[in-house]
Formats: C-alpha cells, structure tokens, sequence
C-alpha cells in the first residue's frame, strides 16, 4: 500500500518518526491537524524519493499538488482533503505550503549544492517553513516565536543532513554538504561516495556540527516565554534531534557504518520530562 491510499493518521504510524512521537503531547484536535500537515509533507517527500517513476513524472504530480493548494481545491486525496482547511484555519498563507513543496521537488534532480547559502535556501523550504506552519498549529501569540521557528528548523535539517552523509550517498548519490566547504576542507567527493572516511572529513564535520549547534542555540535565545508551553512538542524535537546531533560528535559521526538514533525508552523519558515542565513550570 503506498502512501498515496493511506489516510493521514496511517502515514503517521508507519514513518515512525521523531516528529511523530512529539505530537503525543498536543490537544486532540491541534494533534489532529498535525498529523495531517505531517502526512502532507512526507506524501510530498515520498513522491520526489519514489524511485521507480520517472523525473518528469515526479515533476508533473508535484505540480498537479501544487496547483490544488494554491486554488484551495481538494483533489479528493485523503491527505490534501484534510491539510487544505488547516490554512483558513490557522491563518497561514497556502503559499507556505508550496514553498515546501518546491523544496522536496529541488531533490529530483538536484544532487548537488554549491555553497552554504545555496544550502540554506532549501533547507529554509523544507525544514523552517514547516516549522512556521507548526507554530501556527500550535498556538503562539507573539511575532518573534516565527524566529524560534526558522532558526529551529535550520538546527533540525543540518542534524539530519550530518546524520544521514552516508545514507544520501550511497541511495541518491546526493551531497548535500557545499561542495565550497568539501574545497575548504580538501575533502573528495569520490571519498564519500565510496564510504572512506578521513580526518580531513572528520573535522569537515565538527564544522557541520558547530553551525548545527548555533542554529539551537539561536533557537532558544528567541523562544518567547509566553509562548514556550505551548511549543512542547517543537521543543521535544529539538531536544530529540541535539541528542542525535551530540552522539554523532562523540562517536566521530560513524555516518557510512550506522543511522544514529535514540533508543524509545530515551524518547519516552523526554517526553515525560518536557511535559512534566510544561505543567509545573521551569
């Protein structure tokens, strides 16, 4: 069964992702709706990564998506049904949810990024603007939460991209580390692709890992108090995903012999303690 014929809360429960997981501590209803733009984005993910149609094919279903979302007509797919009320709902522009899938469409056929700000400028569609449409689902009430948001969305993408540097080489062919920063470096392409490690990649990395840190760091300097409580479940990712981020740097980012992952029991003891701060305070 492919994701196209699931129902958003069936897409949820087969990804089991970390992202998943968070949205235990919503409201029924805010959870509902997240499951349902979660469900939007990894439908849309699923469609750019599908290996068995062609790029054009990939290109014009994108396409097809996205001129429902921007005439807000529901094409009769149990996910987009759902997540086109969410705008209207929450007040967000639909064009938010087609810069995300620009995003994902960038990675039929680009494989290649060739500097940080280049590489910025995707992650920005795929990872901070849904940060953006998460904050709105919910609940912030001031301005500056839109920052925690973006700057928090940075933090997660780098993370998954320092994470997964084997995995897109060795399924896609994809680097998504500027090819300035593997110049600067003296690191090879050929060298990741074929899995070989050196200490040239290895302090590459810790450079990947101290803007990933920064972008945390940023996150939560921005965080309005006001508005802290009701972003537990974002704040349950990123204490997720720096977990991640720091086991990689102490395990000297092992990224082309194992995915690095918490454990659920870990997942299970963060959750009890974020929502247990919500509740009681700081």
């Amino acid at each position: 069964m492919t994701s196209g014929t699931l129902s958003p809360e069936q897409i949820v429960r087969r990804a089991k992702s970390n992202l998943a997981f968070a949205l235990a501590c919503l409201p029924k209803e805010r959870r509902r709706d997240m499951i349902a733009f979660y469900a939007f984005c990894r439908v849309v993910d699923d469609i750019a990564d599908d290996t068995e149609a062609s790029a054009a094919d990939k290109e014009a279903e994108l396409n097809h998506w996205k001129r429902c979302v921007e005439e807000g007509k529901p094409p009769g797919h149990p996910v987009l049904d759902e997540m086109l009320v969410l705008p209207q709902k929450y007040g967000f522009p639909r064009a938010w949810l087609c810069e995300i899938i620009d995003g994902v469409a960038s990675d039929i056929t680009k494989t290649r990024y060739g500097t940080f700000e280049e590489l910025l400028g995707y992650c920005y569609k795929v990872a901070s603007v849904v940060g953006l449409v998460s904050i709105e689902i919910f609940g912030h009430q001031n301005p500056a939460t839109k920052d925690y948001a973006i700057n928090l969305g940075y933090a997660l993408q780098f993370t998954n991209i320092i994470r997964d540097v084997g995995q897109d080489a060795r399924d896609t062919g994809r680097i998504y580390l500027p090819q300035s920063e593997l110049r600067k470096f003296g690191v090879l392409e050929s060298e990741i692709l074929a899995a070989r490690p050196s200490e040239r990649f290895t302090k590459m990395m810790d450079f990947q890992y101290e803007r990933a840190r920064g972008y945390y760091t940023a996150a939560q300097q921005v965080l309005p108090p006001e508005d802290r409580k009701n972003m537990v479940a974002s704040e349950i990712m990123a204490d997720i995903y720096s977990r991640i981020l720091e086991q990689l740097k102490r395990e000297r980012y092992p990224v082309f012999t194992k995915r690095a992952r918490l454990s659920k029991l870990h997942k299970v003891w963060i959750l009890g303690s974020h929502l247990i701060r919500a509740r009681f305070g700081r």
